[in-house]
């Protein structure tokens, strides 16, 4: 059994409560090493081949609601140096300068077509993108919802996620108490947040979709909330109602507020800016676009080579005969 040993300098406060973080590194532990279905573990295997990156990250719906026939898994690839993920060298430069990559896979699991979404980062932007203060709020606000350690190449890289899963619950507990209510349950805390990063991205999320997140492990985001404050050395008062008030000075608050202002301006004309990439980078972006057409209009797509490798060209026919057909036209309300 691995040690748990999540704790490192790497926070921006050597000052943090031990005791706070043991116990927030003990629950991560947990859920990182929870076993997933052996289906899954035999798909990434697939996947990586003989690749060794340093680990596999799994997270998402799929993994929130289990996997049907329609889902789609979502992972994340963690590597020491770029190069050691295999790919076109435009394609590794462009994911240093804008992370993450994204590639789609699909294979075939005891009759059944396993599809995935598979995001690769270093793990030096992995330590960077859960951190407080990077602009970015995609990464650390993925990982402080609950995920699993699927694939990890050995003991040291178990310790160097783990910590950085740690860092993005802290990041989000700290934003949850600058952005959420004055006072209320823990998990509110948590909803509150998750509503707030769907704003920043550029992600169209029904209202109630943060709330849906958070009350399947309702008991987690309360249990997660203090000592993740307490390593950010945030006080708060308990009150009767079993409702907890964070206490930020007027200094604290004002300069929180000004990096989240910073993070909305940049948050979607970045997202935008990966959209852009990812027209030229996405590894099998047009099976998997075939496979969202078809998921929601039962109009079926047979990829040819060209359209593998030239998407974009190949796209604009195809919008057209989507088009011939009726799928973008709106569906008229009923009075």
């Amino acid at each position: 059994m691995r040690e748990v040993c999540f704790y490192s300098d790497d926070f921006e406060d050597r000052a943090l409560s031990r005791y706070a973080c043991t116990e927030v590194a003990n629950d991560i532990f947990e859920e990182l090493t929870t076993p997933v279905s052996p289906i899954i573990v035999s798909f990434v295997q697939k996947v990586l081949g003989k690749a060794r990156p340093l680990g596999v990250i799994f997270y998402g719906s799929a993994l929130r609601e289990g996997i049907e026939a329609n889902s789609l898994l979502d992972f994340y690839i963690i590597v020491r140096h770029q190069c050691d993920w295999s790919r076109p060298w435009a394609s590794a430069l462009s994911n240093a300068l804008l992370p993450p990559n994204v590639e789609y896979h699909e294979h075939q699991q005891n009759g059944q077509i396993i599809r995935a979404k598979i995001a690769i980062l270093s793990l030096a932007q992995l330590q960077l993108l859960t951190g407080r203060q990077t602009y970015n709020t995609t990464v650390w606000a993925r990982f402080s919802q609950p995920c699993r350690l699927v694939w990890v190449k050995d003991n040291k890289a178990f310790q160097q996620i783990g910590a950085c899963i740690v860092r993005a619950c802290v990041t989000a507990a700290f934003w949850g108490a600058v952005l959420g209510p004055k006072s209320g349950s823990a998990y509110r805390f948590w909803e509150v947040l998750y509503q707030q990063t769907y704003n920043v991205e550029l992600r169209v999320e029904q209202h109630h979709r943060s709330r849906h997140i958070v009350e399947r492990d309702k008991h987690r985001y309360e249990k997660l909330l203090l000592p993740c404050w307490q390593m950010m050395r945030i006080t708060y008062k308990t009150q009767q109602n079993g409702f907890v008030r964070p206490i930020l000075t007027p200094f604290q608050r004002k300069k929180a507020i000004r990096h989240w202002r910073l993070c909305q301006g940049i948050g979607r004309p970045l997202n935008v800016m990966r959209l852009l990439k990812a027209a030229y980078t996405f590894k099998g972006g047009a099976r998997y676009v075939a496979w969202k057409i078809q998921r929601h209009s039962d109009f079926k797509i047979v990829v040819t080579p060209f359209m593998e490798k030239h998407p974009l060209l190949a796209g604009l026919p195809l919008l057209w005969r989507l088009w011939r057909r009726g799928l973008f036209k709106r569906n008229k309300i009923k009075k």
